[in-house]
């Protein structure tokens, strides 16, 4: 088990051996931190260590079986976590995953999931972390949310509930611990290029009789035109060191090409047009 050197903060990144987080961990490792890349099976751990090899870096990195959606783990990773490292100065809360389909057919143990590990994994880890940056007083908390825990987009109901209730957690803890010293923050991405989207809707089944079948199809195809023209996902990683690296963080931060523009004219424009404009993009037509 690789250790930080002395004055090294130590960064616990979840879901880290792919996307956003594979690519925080090596931003953190470069920037000269000392990097537990935590994953839910460690066999993957070498799509971590190999490029940390390839950059130099791979000291800065150890890698720890952790699946958020099991409280028993989290009672045995983080104490050890806190006994060989000494604590964590930065907890950045990326495992999730994107569940999508139609409210009407998406089954209750599938909502259920997706909020298990979106929501409820997400804060029984940040509970555990808690008692040890409110006693030190100092620590930054990132939350990765989306777009689309700002606004939600039909056939993803599931990711954009867990991400509205990732918001507001966010929110509610940034208000109870800045007293503390304590910065929770936000990073909002809109389209990049990670296998998240596609992973959710290729998990889709439809039945050959359902009435959203057409409005499947469509959906299907935007997310196909939005991977393709995707942003490239290491300015997300490249925003978390720096935000890692600020005094005073604000709580959002929303990043990507057009997000910002479309988060705000959800606020301003009246919810009619906001709606109809919507829909038009998505490409699904009036049924009546």
């Amino acid at each position: 088990m690789a250790l930080p050197t002395k004055n090294k903060s130590v960064v616990l990144i979840t879901g880290a051996s792919s996307g956003f987080g594979l690519l925080m961990s090596l931003a953190f490792a470069e920037a000269g931190y000392f990097v537990i890349a935590s994953m839910r099976h460690l066999t993957k751990k070498e799509f971590v260590l190999k490029p940390a090899r390839d950059k130099g870096v791979e000291k800065n990195i150890s890698c720890m079986k952790l699946d958020i959606t099991h409280q028993e783990e989290i009672d045995s990773v983080v104490p050890e976590i806190i006994e060989c490292y000494g604590g964590v100065d930065i907890l950045i809360n990326n495992a999730g995953y994107a569940a999508g389909g139609f409210v009407e057919e998406v089954p209750l143990e599938d909502w259920r999931g997706q909020f298990e590990t979106n929501v409820f994994g997400l804060i029984a880890l940040t509970k555990a972390i808690l008692p040890h940056m409110r006693r030190k007083k100092h620590g930054t908390i990132i939350n990765l949310s989306s777009v689309s825990g700002k606004m939600a987009l039909p056939g993803l109901a599931p990711y954009a509930s867990s991400k509205f209730a990732v918001e507001g957690f966010s929110e509610a803890l940034r208000l109870e611990m800045l007293p503390y010293g304590v910065h929770v923050v936000l990073i909002e991405p809109g389209s990049y290029q990670t296998d998240i989207w596609s992973k959710g809707m290729n998990e889709l089944n439809v039945r050959p009789d359902s009435p959203y079948n057409a409005d499947t199809q469509t959906l299907m195809k935007m997310v196909s035109r939005i991977a393709q023209t995707a942003d490239n996902p290491e300015e997300v990683a490249q925003l978390a060191v720096k935000l890692a690296q600020m005094d005073e963080p604000d709580l959002r931060y929303p990043v990507g090409r057009r997000t910002k523009n479309a988060i705000r004219l959800k606020s301003l424009l009246p919810w009619k047009w906001f709606e109809r404009a919507t829909l038009k993009k998505v490409g699904f037509r009036n049924k009546t």
